[in-house]
């Protein structure tokens, strides 16, 4: 099992460059914007992924270059669903608004879903997203768990054994 612990961490460690993933729904977006100001210098240390309008907003009002996915409710969550299945991403933040129905809601449940799969770091909310930015785990070498899965051959070969 690959887990480190903050005793582990020595003093200095060399910059790590993450991969970092930013999505916001609408009545989010200015949350997720504000975070981003407060936390721009850490943020430019690292390689930023978003969602179509989210993505676009944060480049804009931040000055800082954010490879632009489709917009979520035209394809932008799956898009990032499977960069993390590749392991393209290492951290999601995803400030999504439990208290308004989203017409792509199948899209935003798949996303959260394949993080946890994954075990990729989420953040939620502006509190979340500040213990994940602020954690000394974020410039370190270290490598989260990958659970072991079979690839998808031998998956559809057990449930066709099952079926016949």
């Amino acid at each position: 099992m690959n887990v480190l612990h903050h005793a582990d961490l020595p003093a200095e460690q060399p910059h790590v460059r993450r991969r970092v993933a930013l999505v916001a729904h609408d009545h989010k977006k200015q949350d997720l914007l504000e975070w981003a100001q407060f936390n721009r210098s850490i943020l430019a240390r690292h390689d930023l992924i978003g969602t179509g309008t989210t993505g676009a907003l944060i480049e804009r009002e931040l000055g800082l270059p954010v490879a632009l996915l489709h917009s979520g409710p035209v394809g932008g969550d799956l898009q990032l669903g499977a960069r993390i299945v590749d392991g393209l991403i290492d951290i999601l933040l995803f400030f999504w608004d439990p208290l308004e129905p989203q017409p792509h809601d199948p899209d935003v449940k798949a996303l959260l879903r394949i993080a946890v799969v994954w075990n990729l770091p989420v953040a939620c909310n502006r509190a979340t997203a500040d213990f994940l930015i602020s954690s000394p785990l974020l410039d370190s070498q270290y490598s989260r768990f990958l659970p072991e899965y079979p690839p998808a051959a031998a998956i559809e070969r057990l449930s066709m054994r099952a079926v016949g």
